[in-house]
């Protein structure tokens, strides 16, 4: 199983760099996609270095699986990054990796094949599973969900402000005909959407929240920044490569939340703070952005936020 589909990796050479590979070390790729960070890590591995790559989706397990006959220093997982802690417990390897990677969101090739159901712009099954095995799809939910869970989803996970009217629109057009195409639905979206955006699909962010939640990405987000912490040896680094607000707050707040410590819940006067209230990450830098030359190249690049922390405890 392959893809013809091209993938241009973001932030390639400032998550790679971030992570400050040692020849010898252990690393991992919580999102390997096509491999363009993990391809990179490993030119920087000496013999004894060692890779291991997550992914939910099939295709980017197939690549992952030919890399791994190629490079006997990597293997690959299909599983979410949010099992990450799981997986490095039945490895040994709690508290002893170097480095993670998380690069978030939805893959090229997953938006460009219109048979995965993702995209708006090219009609297709309304899937959006990044396993397409595993869960519900997006029609699945859309043809039993309440008027109420649509909306949530599109207000919560896709910050629609429109979410309630274009739910209804959802739930009054299934009780003619379910929804199986994403042209279908993005039609129904687009003439509830009462104000577009200059230069924006309307029914971008309703498609946003519906991905988001079919994939349990914020959930997912959370548990395996907790699973990675716990991951990292003292000293390894967290990279974490943000597309939308929602991720990059969950991931802003987490990094300063583990850099502050737990100090504020202690009383002022106790003269020694416990150790299991020290900070446990250090951020490193400010958040890293695209250049203007990736920018030109990769138009996607144009909302990513790399965040960068070393762990302490």
């Amino acid at each position: 199983m392959t893809s013809s589909f091209r993938h241009i990796t973001v932030l390639l050479d400032e998550a790679v760099e971030a992570l400050a590979v040692r020849a010898d070390g252990c690393y991992m790729d919580g999102t390997f996609g096509r491999g363009g960070h993990s391809r990179l890590i490993l030119e920087r591995l000496g013999p004894d270095g060692r890779l291991l790559g997550f992914d939910k989706d099939p295709l980017a397990i197939a690549t992952g699986n030919a890399l791994a006959a190629e490079d006997g220093r990597f293997v690959v997982v299909q599983r979410s990054f949010a099992d990450l802690g799981e997986e490095a417990a039945a490895r040994g390897l709690v508290g002893k990796v170097d480095g993670l990677l998380l690069d978030l969101g939805v893959s090229s090739p997953q938006l460009d094949d219109a048979e995965r159901g993702f995209s708006f712009l090219n009609d297709g099954p309304l899937d959006m599973r990044m396993n397409p095995d595993a869960g519900i799809s997006a029609a699945q939910f859309l043809a039993s969900a309440s008027a109420d869970e649509i909306a949530r989803v599109f207000k919560e996970y896709g910050e629609e402000r429109f979410a309630k009217r274009m739910a209804r629109a959802v739930v009054e057009r299934r009780e003619l005909k379910p929804f199986e195409r994403t042209a279908d639905l993005a039609q129904v979206l687009t003439d509830a959407n009462p104000a577009w955006e200059k230069g924006k699909n309307p029914a971008t962010r309703a498609f946003q929240g519906l991905r988001i939640h079919v994939n349990n990405e914020l959930g997912d987000l959370e548990r395996g920044l907790d699973a990675a912490l716990e991951t990292l040896a003292v000293g390894g680094r967290l990279v974490v490569i943000s597309f939308h607000s929602l991720e990059d707050r969950i991931v802003k707040q987490f990094m300063k939340r583990q850099a502050k410590g737990e100090a504020d819940n202690l009383p002022r006067d106790l003269p020694i703070i416990p150790k299991a209230f020290e900070p446990r990450l250090k951020l490193l830098g400010k958040p890293i952005y695209a250049g203007e030359a990736e920018l030109k190249a990769n138009p996607r690049s144009r909302s990513a936020v790399m965040r960068v922390a070393e762990k302490l405890r």
